[in-house]
């Protein structure tokens, strides 16, 4: 006889889209993060003096690595990968540090030196980190959360204005009217009845956008034919990488703070799918994170790290399958190895991606507010928020903020979304898990509680009863007894007797039983209070 079935729950990321829908939502995760991988490569590879071509090498494994990255991360193998729906890809974290790397001498060999060294070393750490997931409850998680969408507002910002402050039309009213454009586009088919449509309305708006920009002369896609249609990545294209101690010190310190940020993403992405994230699902989803940042100076690239605007996307769509990331993951990878293609998509104007941005940002930002909704306020919660968020908007708004502090704080705290994590959870150690010295009667930073009535207690007001000096009056101005419980056990019990022997059926208030009412009061010999039952 054969023994019960058993089905295995499938759980939300796992699910499996036909397959022209799972490209299309596939590359809109890769539009909505192109201009952020590509961004990356070519400022350091600027700083570092290369070339236009040889930047143009930097871009190609840029999304060569991303790709794989992301196939890594969202099908996973044992040990490696969260399997989640995470876009992997240069992280900026890095940026400022390895700037600084290239222009101090060692130029790009000091800089994938720096990267592979510090990479193996979060390897190595990564399962410890991973540990740490009972430090990030709600109330942390909707601060990072929140933060990661405020802190990239001012990149939709930017790319809105044209992202090329040298640029003569840099901020112009046609850069911004065309991402305004995009951004009404974006709602006006978010609110089409047809789920298909609503949830490709990124996509559907950036080609739009593009092909409006492209009628008025703003999108140029002459260059496109220029270069090469298919080349291989070449490992160590650039010489043999080289080490420097301080290169690899700051270097280790930016890939404590991508852990940081990864984290952050998994429990982001997480939430918003509703599945289950714990400490061994955090572990294998940083080890990827580092394995392909280990691969990343072989292919000629930079470490790796999720996207947090690609968490916003899955918010703002609701397509939490991780094999839609995949397939995303499958045409960076296409990119990469066809630069003829990398060059199509990088005709798009980032005002159109900036247009999209506004929404996708915001709805990181809304996905945190959601989660810091379920904290309760009555304990230090309300300072933990309070001071982490503003702690984090610092670096925002105010990008010259840590000049003139050592490095190592600068490259810390130079990201918004890693100082609300750090504040966060110190705060959150030293109010809710150290709970010695804590103020038992309240602090003025605790939330008021809110006032509530028990539904019993709504059921026993009449129309017209109020309170009035310290008493409960009814309608017609007498006043109603407040009693305790056993005093209303007995007035009830002799309201009873009283109706039983007048022959009169008694009202009982709801829930009431009449016979344990008199059995409760049967050795009762006190007086009935008031004369109100």
């Amino acid at each position: 006889m054969a023994g019960p079935r058993t089905t295995k729950t499938l759980r939300p990321e796992d699910e499996r889209l036909p397959i022209g829908r799972t490209f299309a939502y596939g590359l809109q995760h890769v539009l909505t993060m192109y201009g952020g991988i590509i961004a990356p490569p070519l400022i350091i590879g600027a700083a570092a003096g290369l070339g236009v071509a040889e930047q143009a090498v930097l871009v190609s494994c840029c999304l060569f690595v991303g790709g794989l990255a992301t196939i890594l991360q969202t099908v996973g193998v044992p040990f490696f990968g969260a399997q989640l729906p995470l876009v992997q890809g240069t992280s900026f974290a890095s940026v400022a540090t390895l700037v600084a790397i290239s222009q101090d001498g060692g130029g790009i060999q000091a800089v994938f030196g720096a990267v592979l060294v510090a990479a193996v070393i979060g390897f190595l750490i990564a399962p410890f980190f991973a540990r740490v997931i009972r430090f990030f409850p709600p109330v942390v998680t909707g601060v990072v959360i929140t933060m990661i969408g405020l802190s990239l507002t001012p990149v939709a910002a930017d790319w809105s204005m044209g992202g090329d402050e040298s640029a003569a039309d840099y901020a112009s009213l046609e850069n911004i009217g065309l991402a305004a454009m995009t951004l009404v586009i974006v709602l006006a088919l978010s609110k089409v009845g047809n789920a298909a449509i609503s949830r490709l309305s990124i996509l559907l708006a950036i080609v739009i956008g593009t092909l409006v920009a492209w009628a008025l002369g703003i999108a140029d896609f002459s260059q496109v034919g220029d270069g090469a249609i298919f080349a291989l990545p070449q490992p160590f294209a650039f010489g043999a990488p080289t080490f420097q101690a301080g290169a690899i010190i700051s270097m280790v310190i930016v890939v404590l703070v991508i852990l940081t940020e990864t984290t952050a993403d998994i429990l982001a992405v997480g939430e918003i799918a509703k599945t289950r994230v714990d400490s061994k699902r955090i572990a294998n989803g940083l080890r990827a994170d580092m394995i392909s940042s280990i691969a990343a100076p072989v292919f000629n690239t930079f470490t790796q790290s999720a996207f947090a605007q690609n968490v916003g996307l899955v918010a703002i769509t609701g397509v939490k399958s991780r094999f839609v990331v995949t397939a995303g993951g499958g045409i960076l990878l296409v990119l990469g190895l066809l630069p003829i293609l990398g060059r199509v998509v990088a005709a798009i104007p980032l005002p159109v991606l900036g247009g999209a941005g506004i929404v996708l940002f915001g709805t990181v930002a809304a996905s945190g507010i959601r989660t810091l909704s379920k904290v309760q306020y009555s304990g230090q919660n309300l300072i933990i928020v309070a001071a982490s968020i503003a702690f984090g908007m610092i670096p925002v708004v105010a990008e010259g903020f840590y000049e003139n502090f050592p490095a190592w704080i600068g490259t810390i705290f130079h990201s918004g979304i890693s100082s609300a994590a750090v504040m966060a959870v110190a705060l959150n150690i030293v109010f809710n898990e150290i709970k010695a010295g804590n103020s038992k009667g309240g602090s003025v930073f605790h939330a008021a509680p809110p006032r509530m009535v028990k539904t019993e207690e709504v059921r026993s007001l009449r129309e017209g009863d109020h309170y009035e000096a310290g008493k409960l009056i009814d309608a017609k101005g007498d006043e109603v007894p407040v009693v305790t419980a056993e005093q209303f056990t007995v007035a009830l019990a002799e309201h009873l007797k009283a109706c039983d022997k007048a022959g009169v059926e008694p009202e009982l208030p709801e829930g009431v039983d009449r016979r344990e009412v008199l059995e409760a009061v049967d050795d009762h010999a006190g007086p009935a209070p008031g004369r109100r039952a």
